[in-house]
Order: structure tokens, then sequence, then C-alpha cells
């Protein structure tokens, strides 16, 4: 499900002229920034974490085959039962049929990237199967009919007045701008959800290959109540989750919420293994994992392997100030962000009808590098995902994502480039060009410019430049 570059242009200019998208994803990020510099030195020396987290990732997926293997065989001996999805329809009709298989009419979800990711809500509602989201943020974007704008926070782009409207209009209550009466509102309604559900659909932070269990970090407590009180509980699982023992855990459980919002630990942490036992008051009659690929293997041997290391923090989204400017839905797929404009064509391959725009949504000033808790190379990635858009094979020098005016301006350049004498030349005629009456505000219509103007101001042409004598 790639987005064509017409259409990522389009939902962009639209995000940046909501007078509320603005302030809402400024006001979250920051904070969210804040509390990771902040917290992160308090854990230990912070470079140290991120390459002991890397290092975690890096040895378990060189192992993932094995791995895979080894966390389905320790999860049946649980009691549990396991099953690989190659893709995303072939993940939906699993989950459908354990659905049939046990009568099932309503689902209680927790939230999970990887569910949104095969789209299961619309397509089990489709089916005549009810689904709630139990986390408050899918809550309120599940009552709005949206999808979520950010890794963390679905409902980021939203301020506490659209939210007491939309709770006015869906739910029937007074509107309010108190915060805690949205949530205890929340609250009524989702506990008789989680007392009736027949089935809870989990994602997993982590599984375990080890031991066979999965682990869950929530701060709402959804997460528990999803996994114990339903008679059903079904993980979708992300291949690239899977680590080796329950010691790889600690390393990536420090950097993880502390990436996310700032925070040491988050106030749930839970570990599942497996169904309820004899003599066990809690837990699932039934419990099963489905191990997700849709793209991922292909991924393992190629220049993109370090997108599997991702432990979905969302600290590349808050520092990226491409995101800051158009926020999560602008990008088209479940992953927004620098990651999402690299693993969203990967991972959507099969759906792909055009070059992806989403790799040409960065400056590339390596911020979202920097941040990354498990130091991705996330702007190597996007550079190389530039260069296969360029040779994609959806048609000729017009089809390129660059476009055809962008094509033509890097030929000149590079013409220019090859000869000292042009550089100086073409150097001269643009800072002539820019002291035109007009110039700078009539290139804004014409591309390449246009493409770079609508979002930002043109800089000043250099008077002098270092290698001008």
């Amino acid at each position: 499900m790639t987005t064509p570059v017409g259409k990522f242009r389009e939902k962009s200019r639209e995000a940046m002229a909501s007078p509320l998208l603005g302030p809402a994803l400024k006001n979250a990020t920051d904070k969210f920034i804040a509390g990771r510099l902040g917290t992160l030195p308090q854990l230990g020396e912070p470079e140290s974490l991120k390459q002991e987290a890397r290092e975690v990732k890096v040895r378990c997926i060189a192992r993932l085959d094995q791995l895979t293997a080894q966390f389905a065989e320790s999860y049946r001996a649980r009691g549990g039962q396991v099953h690989f999805a190659a893709d995303a329809q072939e993940a939906r009709q699993i989950l459908l049929s354990i659905a049939r298989e046990n009568a099932v009419k309503l689902v209680a979800k927790s939230k999970s990237m990887a569910t949104e990711e095969i789209e299961i809500n619309h397509f089990l509602e489709g089916q005549g199967i009810e689904v709630v989201e139990t986390d408050l943020g899918e809550y309120i974007i599940q009552l709005a009919k949206e999808k979520p704008s950010h890794i963390i926070t679905p409902a980021i782009h939203k301020t506490k007045e659209q939210v007491s409207s939309l709770f006015h209009e869906k739910l029937g209550t007074p509107e309010t701008p108190d915060i805690s009466e949205m949530t205890r509102t929340a609250k009524r309604v989702l506990r008789n959800v989680f007392l009736k559900a027949d089935m809870g659909v989990t994602g997993a932070n982590f599984a375990v290959a080890e031991t066979g269990t999965l682990t869950l970090v929530t701060n709402e407590g959804n997460g528990r109540m999803v996994t114990s009180l339903p008679r059903i509980h079904v993980a979708v699982v992300g291949i690239e989750k899977i680590v080796e023992k329950l010691s790889d855990v600690p390393p990536l459980l420090k950097v993880l919420p502390a990436s996310a919002t700032g925070q040491k630990i988050t106030v749930y942490f839970s570990i599942i293994s497996g169904p309820r036992r004899p003599g066990e008051t809690d837990g699932p009659e039934q419990s099963h994992v489905i191990l997700l690929d849709n793209g991922r293997i292909d991924m393992l041997g190629g220049d993109y392997r370090e997108s599997l290391y991702c432990i979905r923090c969302g600290a590349c989204l808050n520092v990226c100030p491409v995101y800051q400017a158009v926020g999560g839905h602008s990008y088209g797929g479940t992953y927004p962000g620098p990651i999402g404009a690299v693993v969203t064509p990967l991972l959507h391959e099969e759906d792909a009808k055009y070059p992806s725009a989403l790799p040409q949504a960065s400056s590339l000033c390596g911020a979202c590098r920097d941040a990354c808790p498990v130091k991705i190379d996330l702007p190597r990635m996007l550079v190389s995902l530039r260069h296969d858009g360029v040779l994609h094979p959806a048609g000729g020098f017009s089809a390129r994502v660059t476009g055809m005016a962008e094509g033509v301006a890097f030929r000149f350049w590079a013409w220019a480039a090859k000869s000292p004498a042009r550089f100086h030349q073409a150097a001269k005629l643009m800072r002539w060009l820019f002291k035109l009456p007009g110039f700078k505000g009539l290139v804004r219509f014409f591309p390449p410019a246009s493409g770079w103007a609508f979002a930002r101001e043109l800089p000043e042409f250099p008077e002098r430049f270092g290698w001008e004598e």
C-alpha cells in the first residue's frame, strides 16, 4: 500500500493547512524528546545502552530462522498453538478461523501495530464479528474511524476538545474539557467489553524463543485484561520480535520505554506463558500466536535487514522535522515517520502499483539515526530506497519518483559540476537570478523548486562559496 508522490503531497498539504495539527504534534513530540533525553542518562551511559540493545537485535536477527522454530516448539510445549502467516491475508484468515471455530462474537484488542498492519479490525467486522480497541488512544481513533498517526500515541493528532466532541457524538456524553472525566467515560464502556469478550487479541513487544513466552508493555492495564479475561487469546507477532532468551529482554526493555515516552519502565510489564493450566483461575482456555512474515523474510538478505532491529518506540518520529510538519496520516500506511518511510514499501510490495513516495519524505538530517535506541542507520536506507525508486520498472523517465523536472535539474547540475569553469558560471547565473525582483516568488510555482517551496522558504543564494577566491 505505497503512496504515489502526488497523493503524499496532497495529504501533506492538507495536514499543514490544519490550524490544530501542528501545535498538537509539537506539544506531544517535545514532551517525548525531553523525556527521552532526561531518562536515558538515569539508566546508564546512553550510547552504551543503545549498543547493548543493538547487539541483542543483531545476534537474534542473524539466527531468526532457528529462533522462530525454537519459539514455536517452546510455546507449544506450554500448551499454546503457533501459526505461521506468510502475508496479511493469511494472518487474517488464520484469525478468522480461530474465531469461527470458537463462536466468537466480540473481540477485545490491546494496542498492536502488527494487527494494524494486517487491518484485522475492518476484516473481522466485515465477517460479522465486533472488535473493540481497549487502549484509550486506539479507542478514540476507532470511534473516529481513523488510523493511528503515531506508533506509540495513536491519537496524538487530536486535541482534548476534539475528543470531547467525538465522545458526545458517539457515546452521548456531555461535552467537557476535563480529561479525567473523558477517561472515566472510556473506562465505563471498556469494562463491559473486557467482561463480555470471547477473544482477546494483542501483539507482543518481544517473544522469547528459549522459554516460549511473550512479553507485553502497557501503561493502562488493558493488555493484562485482554490476555487474561477472554477465553481465547491470540497474539499477532512480527517474526522480528523474537529474541533468544529472557536475558535478552532487559537491555531492550531499558531503552524501549525511555525512548518512547521518557519512562524508566511502563506501568505494566506482562509475561504471557500460554493458556490457563489446571488449578489456575486466571488466563484463557486457548492461547494462539500468529507469527507474521509479510515481507520481513525478504528484508533479511538485502540492504534493509537493519530495519528489522526496530523495537517500535517511535523515537524517530518525534525528532523528524517532516513528521512534525505533516503528521502520521500523510504517510498512507501503518507505520509513519522515518521507520515507516523505510518499511512500508517493503512490507507491502505485493500491493505496490507505484514507486513509493515515502523515502523522499526526509531531509536526511540524521536526527532519526541519533535518536534510535538500537542505532538503525535510517538515512542510509532512505537513500537506498530513493535509488531503488529511480530504477523502479513502473515506466520511463517521467514515471520515476524524482519526477521529470528534478531529473533535468540534477542532470544540469552534473553537467556543470564536471567543469570548474561551467560551475563558476552557473553559480554567477544563479546569484544574478536570485537578485532579480520577484524571482524567488516566481520560482516557487515551477518544478523542481515548487516541490521544495510549498512547505519551506527558499534559501538565499550565497554571495560567496568557500571554493571561490
